[in-house]
């Protein structure tokens, strides 16, 4: 993984998601250019492995990225998806210095923005929008956990699977069946059976 040199960072979807949704203007994010550099992430690349204490915030300027931990047996379970424009971090091993239980890999070639642990306090000097900002964040991320565990624990693998492509849609094709059955806690068997039913339909 290399950095790599943003000519035009006007023209990025990082530059479009600070000032469009976190409300930021083009001169913050120019006093913010040493919080944040853009790097070439390869496929299966690990941006964050279990042990380590995360130092950065992930947005997805290209690519895909995933969040996964590993069973007591070492198999993989997939706890997050990123795609272009979405955020990925561990937020308790960032903000405790903790050691992070958690993998963050990409699975496609991708460009990722590295924010640094500084980036969300410095914004927020800069810009009490940006401030809100980061608490709504904040609010909507418990709330989709809190979601995610309800469906878990009370929806059908075929409500599942709906409410991952009414989330996630334009990644089927770019993720694999396995990683998806991962996703939804059900088999890849189950998996195939839910499509072939909603096929049918």
């Amino acid at each position: 993984m290399k950095k790599i040199f943003i000519e035009n960072l006007e023209q990025t979807r990082f530059f479009s998601y600070m000032i469009n949704k976190g409300g930021l203007t083009p001169e913050n994010l120019y006093q913010l250019r040493d919080y944040f550099h853009f790097r070439s992430v390869p496929t299966n690349s690990y941006l964050l492995q279990a042990g380590e204490i995360c130092r950065y915030i992930f947005f997805v300027e290209e690519g895909l990225l995933i969040n996964q931990t590993l069973n007591e047996k070492g198999q993989e379970r997939i706890i997050h998806i990123a795609p272009e424009n979405w955020i990925l971090t561990d937020r308790s091993s960032l903000y405790f210095s903790e050691p992070s239980e958690f993998f963050i890999k990409s699975i496609e070639d991708s460009i990722v923005v590295y924010l640094h642990e500084d980036y969300n306090r410095h914004a927020t000097e800069l810009s009490s929008v940006y401030g809100c900002f980061v608490n709504d964040s904040l609010q909507r991320n418990i709330y989709t956990q809190e979601k995610r565990i309800q469906s878990l624990l009370s929806m059908t693998a075929k409500e599942r699977y709906l409410a991952f492509l009414e989330r996630y849609p334009d990644t089927t094709q770019r993720i694999p069946q396995w990683m998806i059955a991962s996703y939804l806690g059900i088999t890849p068997e189950s998996l195939s059976r839910v499509r072939r039913e909603i096929a049918g339909e």
